[in-house]
């Protein structure tokens, strides 16, 4: 009997191994493939990597271009690209300098037309002016508005160094509880630059780890799209990136949230200065090591 048993239990085991070396195979080829998108995404010619500058307008007139007599002088493209105009309504419209040929959206913007043509900035697709390698498009921060530009030929595009990681590890992709708010909650959220808005919070993710539990709070309008975490650890300013790391997460199935720290990310400010991004709210400042995800980013960010 006990024999019979014996052999039992190492058939369980031998049926065992395989499903689990499976789950792992699986969880290693996810993660790989996220990752070569992520690299993807970076490395595209709208990217963070190919931003050039943000540059903050007046009221009035705004001259734009490379030349050093420009209002707001591009670290590249024509001497003189056009004039971007701030009305006191807070509107804005671009006039391209003569000779210079732009679209806006796609569609030419007519050389004869000497208003220009007007730039959005208030919806969710903001106008994006385009004229050879250049494009840009006006960015609101708080009272301020800005001029982020991109160079699909940039240097930081170029010279792109890779991403660095720490071991792949499914230990670190967490089954979480989900505790929702109704109604959803508001925290404050501030950005590098020092400004800080209100932002929304639909529930909580709640995990154990090594038998402490720990809570994050996602940013976002609703449960039923993807969750925000902005966290940092005891390995930011060291391994990681010092100011934030993002992680995003399918919305919440049968009370439940996975946290994957596999997949958390540098924000666009450890590739790049002229990103606004935001800082993580203060129960999302873990006081545990977080040895997953990207590391520190060692290509020029800066």
């Amino acid at each position: 009997m006990l024999r019979h048993l014996g052999l039992l239990l190492l058939l369980a085991v031998a049926l065992a191994v395989p499903t689990s070396r499976a789950d792992n195979i699986t969880f290693q080829r996810e993660l790989e493939t996220w990752r070569a998108d992520r690299v993807a995404r970076l490395t595209a010619p709208d990217s963070w990597l190919s931003l050039i500058g943000l540059h903050w307008l007046e009221a009035g007139e705004n001259t734009v271009g490379s030349a050093e007599t420009s209002r707001l002088r591009l670290a590249a493209g024509p001497a003189q690209l056009g004039r971007v105009l701030v009305a006191g309504d807070g509107t804005v419209r671009f006039v391209p300098a003569p000779g210079v040929d732009a679209t806006a959206d796609g569609v030419r913007i007519d050389p004869a037309a000497t208003d220009g043509v007007a730039l959005d900035y208030r919806g969710a697709r903001p106008t994006l002016v385009r004229s050879g390698t250049l494009s840009f498009l006006v960015i609101q921060r708080g009272e301020k508005l800005g001029l982020r530009v991109r160079d699909s030929e940039s240097p930081r595009r170029r010279n792109f160094a890779g991403i660095d990681y720490f071991p792949a590890d499914p230990a670190w992709r967490i089954e979480a509880d989900w505790v929702p708010f109704a109604p959803p909650r508001e925290i404050p959220i501030t950005n590098i630059l020092g400004q800080t808005s209100s932002g929304k919070v639909p529930g909580q993710a709640v995990f154990t780890h090594e038998g402490r539990t720990f809570t994050l709070l996602p940013v976002g309008e609703s449960a039923d799209e993807t969750l925000f975490f902005i966290i940092s650890d005891a390995t930011s300013g060291d391994e990681t990136y010092g100011a934030a790391r993002f992680v995003y997460a399918a919305p919440p199935k049968d009370g439940k949230v996975i946290l994957d720290f596999n997949r958390a990310q540098n924000p666009p400010c450890a590739f790049t200065p002229f990103a606004t991004c935001p800082l993580p709210p203060k129960e999302n400042r873990l006081p545990i090591r977080i040895t997953a995800g990207e590391k520190n980013y060692r290509g020029e960010a800066h």
